[in-house]
C-alpha cells in the first residue's frame, strides 16, 4: 500500500476529476490520499471532499503566499470539524463554539499518534494543519505577515494536537527559531528541496521529509545527494498534484497514482524493493497522521 500525503485534487480547478484519479490511484496501490488546503476556501473544500470518501483525509491551513488574504478562519474550521460528528457546520462559515478535548485521546512515547485511537467520524477526516510556513523566494505576502500567520496557525495545531504540513522555501533561518519556540510540534517538511544540513536539522527535530516528483527530474547534484540521504524512516511520499509531475510523465497533470513511480525511483536508487519503500513510507504516514 502507498499513501499520497499531499495533493490538491479536491479543488474545483483540478481538471482530471477527483473521483476518477482516486480510482486510478487505488489501482496503482495508492490507498490513501491527504487533500491539503492552501487558503480558507480550499481548506473547507478539502474537509468536505474527504468527508464522503473512504481513504481520503484533509489538512487545513493558509499557504504563506496567501496570508495577505487572512487566516483567522482556519481556527473556526478546526473547531467546526473537531466539535461535530458531521461536516454540516462547515457550510455555515463560522465556528460552532464547542469545547474540545482535542481530536486524539493519547500519543505514543515518540510523539506520533496511533490510528486506532482516533475518535469521531468527522474528526477522522481532519488529520493536519497545513500547508503553512514561510516562503521568501517570492514576495506574494510580506514576511512579517507570513511569520504572524505561521505562529497563529501553530497555536491551532498545538491546541488540537494536530501534526503540521510545513512549506518552507529559502526561509529556514527564520523558520527554525519559530519552530523551536513551540513545544511538541510534529510534522513534515513538504516538497523539501533544501540543503542536506536543513534536512538533518528537520530529522533531528523528529520531522518527516516530503519527497515528490522533483526528486525524479532534478539535475541539481546536491539535491540528489540530499534525497539519497534522507533516512527511510523519516521519508514521506507526496505528489502535490496537480503540480510537480514525476518522470516519465512530465508534461501531464499530476495525480495520486504517480506516487508509485516516485516510490519506484527511490527504491531503485537505494537498492531496495518497491515493497520495502512502500511499507516504510506508509508506516511513516500512519505514524504521523494517524490514518
Amino acid at each position: 500500500m502507498l499513501v499520497d500525503t499531499h495533493a490538491h485534487v479536491h479543488e474545483p480547478s483540478y481538471s482530471l476529476g477527483g473521483d476518477e484519479v482516486l480510482q486510478r490511484g487505488r489501482a496503482a496501490g495508492v490507498e490513501k490520499v491527504i487533500c491539503v488546503g492552501t487558503n480558507e476556501l480550499s481548506s473547507r473544500q478539502a474537509v468536505e471532499f474527504a468527508a464522503g470518501r473512504d481513504g481520503v483525509f484533509a489538512s487545513i491551513g493558509v499557504h504563506p503566499h496567501d496570508t495577505k488574504e487572512g487566516w483567522a478562519e482556519i481556527a473556526n474550521i478546526a473547531m467546526d470539524v473537531l466539535s461535530s460528528p458531521t461536516p454540516s457546520a462547515l457550510s455555515q462559515g463560522h465556528s460552532t463554539g464547542g469545547q474540545l478535548a482535542g481530536p486524539w485521546r493519547s500519543a505514543r512515547p515518540d510523539g506520533d499518534i496511533p490510528s486506532n485511537e482516533r475518535t469521531g467520524s468527522a474528526r477522522q477526516n481532519l488529520v493536519a494543519i497545513g500547508e503553512i510556513g514561510l516562503d521568501y523566494f517570492y514576495t506574494h505576502s510580506p514576511r512579517e505577515m507570513q511569520i504572524k500567520a505561521l505562529e497563529e496557525q501553530l497555536d491551532i495545531a498545538t491546541k488540537h494536537s494536530l501534526p503540521v504540513i510545513f512549506h518552507v522555501r529559502e526561509a529556514f533561518d527564520d523558520f527554525w527559531p519559530i519552530f523551536d519556540n513551540f513545544h511538541g510540534l510534529r510534522g513534515v517538511l513538504h516538497s523539501f528541496t533544501d540543503t542536506e544540513k536543513n534536512m538533518e536539522e528537520g530529522t533531528k527535530r523528529g520531522l518527516y521529509v516530503g519527497v515528490n516528483g522533483i526528486s525524479t527530474f532534478t539535475k541539481d547534484q546536491l539535491q540528489q545527494q540530499m534525497f539519497e540521504r534522507i533516512p527511510l524512516e523519516r521519508m514521506l511520499l507526496e505528489t502535490d498534484a496537480p503540480f510537480l509531475t514525476p518522470k516519465p510523465f512530465r508534461g501531464t497533470i499530476n495525480e495520486p497514482a504517480y506516487i508509485r513511480r516516485i516510490a519506484e525511483y527511490h527504491a531503485e536508487g537505494r537498492g531496495l524493493s518497491l515493497e520495502e519503500v512502500a511499507a516504510a513510507t506508509t508506516s511513516n504516514a500512519t505514524a504521523l497522521f494517524g490514518i
